[in-house]
């Protein structure tokens, strides 16, 4: 049934929840996974400072680092299971990056975790759940998995 699943991923364990329903669904449609992770460019600016384009150029290429190795961690997880995994590591609008990946790889499915806010968090903080879910004309699996505020990413 499923082909393509497309794996929106920040670097969070919120996001990993739903790994294992795309592992189920992978194996089961023998589907190829493709795991996407999208940066947006680090803000370097403070009041009255001149940007430092060296500066610049390390914070972005150490952040380009620790996302490849997060995917490439991924990838290497589901290898290991028998699944024929591949990474992206986009820049820019998330939401945008999610789509055009979709489009240009015949996804017929997305899977992702979502943080399930409401309300004024979700006009205060935006949803890429609820962005993609606009959007897309494809099946998408939401998993909705409890927050950390205090969470880490990579």
């Amino acid at each position: 049934m499923y082909q393509t699943i497309l794996v929106p991923m920040d670097g969070s364990k919120r996001a990993e929840a739903i790994l294992g329903h795309v592992e189920s669904i992978a194996k089961s449609n023998d589907a190829k996974v493709f795991f996407l992770k999208v940066e947006e460019e680090p803000i370097m600016l403070e009041r009255d400072e001149v940007i430092d384009i060296e500066k610049y150029h390390e914070v972005f290429d150490k952040q380009n680092a620790l996302s490849q190795a997060y995917l490439d961690d991924l990838q290497a997880r589901f290898h290991e299971k028998g699944i024929h995994a591949v990474t992206q590591l986009a820049f820019g609008s998330v939401v945008k990056a999610i789509l055009t990946m979709a489009a240009g790889t015949g996804t017929d499915l997305i899977a992702m975790a979502t943080h399930g806010l409401s309300g004024l968090a979700r006009v205060s903080y935006g949803s890429v759940a609820a962005g993609v879910l606009q959007a897309a004309d494809i099946p998408i699996l939401l998993i909705r998995s409890g927050s950390d505020k205090n969470e880490e990413t990579c």
